[in-house]
């Protein structure tokens, strides 16, 4: 197993960059087609017809939000920055091997969806099924 760590700077605040990864509406908007939340689980549904019910591990208010995805363990860390901008860090652990360079390089793409749909409500995916990562499609 393997871990990816990767670092973002945003110009919105924590509590913006916090309402994006812990609510359905901002889940939508960058990362996946539906996201609700039911009991603590998250209903991942995905463009290319795939869905994972994920666990939510831990959601510290404007700092931290942790949830067990595709049988690992990813973590949204956020730190203040100047003028009131945010600099996050995701750490993905227990990635299987096979899997690394997949995973390592689908994060970016969700990363930069994140910052494009907080600092400028711009959403850069295509949201075609037929056109998703499954067919190398990095606007998934």
């Amino acid at each position: 197993m393997k871990s990816i760590v990767w670092k973002i700077h945003l110009k919105s605040s924590p509590e913006m960059v916090f309402g994006f990864l812990s609510t359905a509406s901002g889940r939508e908007k960058f990362w996946a087609k539906k996201a609700p939340e039911i009991n603590g689980i998250i209903q991942f549904s995905f463009p290319n017809g795939e869905s994972y019910e994920s666990q939510i591990m831990k959601s510290n208010a404007n700092n931290e939000f942790q949830l067990d995805y595709f049988n690992s363990i990813v973590t949204f860390s956020l730190e203040p920055s100047k003028n009131n901008g945010t600099d996050l860090t995701l750490t993905n652990e227990g990635v299987a091997e096979d899997e690394f360079l997949e995973v390592h390089s689908g994060w970016v793409s969700v990363l930069m969806n994140l910052k494009a749909a907080a600092d400028f409500q711009i959403d850069l995916r295509n949201h075609d099924p037929n056109k998703t990562w499954d067919q190398k499609y990095a606007d998934n």
